[in-house]
């Protein structure tokens, strides 16, 4: 599935229609995309985005004139729902998903801060479900980017929308205090358990082998836990120190993102007696 550009209304099949948003960045990748789910009547809209006037033209533009059922939300990160309230303006459809979630976080941040317009009409918990005409979108209770994550299948198609709990180009942001990384792990193993054909994420491109990818993600973080351990072994006892022991050559923009990753890892290291923190450091336990 190439990139299109922001805009540019994508049909990836015959009930998904994607558009993306021009709002590019070094954590957004290329920008969230939006996708329209239904065929030729009522659809859903999922991720409307930000409250970016020329996105929600576009996503109408997608919409074609169909009424929209229901809008949802993944969750609530200022480039993922604050467009639901305006496009639910604009269409009268209610605003369905992820629980409403706002969070003050005193580290760096590593993604878009929280939406703290966000108000859902609805909430979906994991396996409820909202129907159109021709479509069924069920929830997934993916915790672990934020405690609210939802993704969505659409069993009549074997697609799961994985917002950013499974993205296209880069592994996803854990980051504490509202990000935890068991529940990030947990969640990635219950997709394991699913037979999903193809995953349609919120930034980067397609996932045609899901659990192929699940499992490189659930090893990639496995490694990245042994580092961390190994590095406090040999003395290594700060976040700042870690992270320029770990991960040579990252732009320093990202510095802050890697930081946030390595303490959700130590975190849940120590929720499970692998390690120590004593006066800002870090020790084996």
């Amino acid at each position: 599935m190439a990139e299109s550009s922001p805009g540019v209304a994508h049909r990836l099949e015959p009930l998904v229609t994607r558009v993306l948003a021009g709002n590019a960045s070094p954590f957004t990748h290329t920008g969230t995309q939006s996708f329209v789910v239904g065929g030729d009547g009522a659809v859903a809209v999922i991720d409307p985005g930000p409250d970016d006037p020329a996105h929600l033209d576009a996503i109408m533009t997608a919409v074609a004139g169909r009424s929209v059922a229901a809008i949802l939300c993944t969750h609530t990160h200022r480039d993922h729902s604050p467009g639901a309230t305006p496009l639910a303006s604009r269409t009268g459809a209610a605003i369905i998903g992820c629980a409403a979630l706002t969070m003050d976080d005193a580290g760096p941040r590593a993604d878009a801060a929280f939406d703290t317009g966000y108000r859902p009409d609805r909430v979906l918990h994991d396996g409820e479900a909202v129907a159109g005409d021709g479509w069924t979108l069920i929830a997934v209770a993916t915790p672990g980017h934020t405690s609210n994550h939802l993704a969505f299948a659409l069993p009549e198609t074997g697609a799961l929308f994985s917002g950013d709990h499974v993205m296209g180009w880069s592994t996803t942001i854990v980051s504490p205090p509202d990000g935890d990384m068991g529940d990030y792990m947990a969640s990635l193993d219950k997709l394991l358990t699913r037979e999903d054909r193809v995953y349609y994420p919120a930034h980067g491109d397609l996932i045609d082998n899901p659990r192929r990818l699940v499992r490189g993600m659930l090893g990639h973080r496995k490694q990245r836990e042994g580092q961390i351990a190994r590095a406090v072994e040999r003395g290594v006892r700060t976040i700042p120190d870690m992270v320029a022991a770990m991960y040579g050559g990252l732009d320093p923009r990202l510095h802050g993102a890697a930081g946030r990753s390595v303490l959700a890892h130590l975190i849940d290291m120590e929720r499970r007696g692998i390690v120590i923190a004593e006066d800002g450091a870090w020790r084996r336990s």
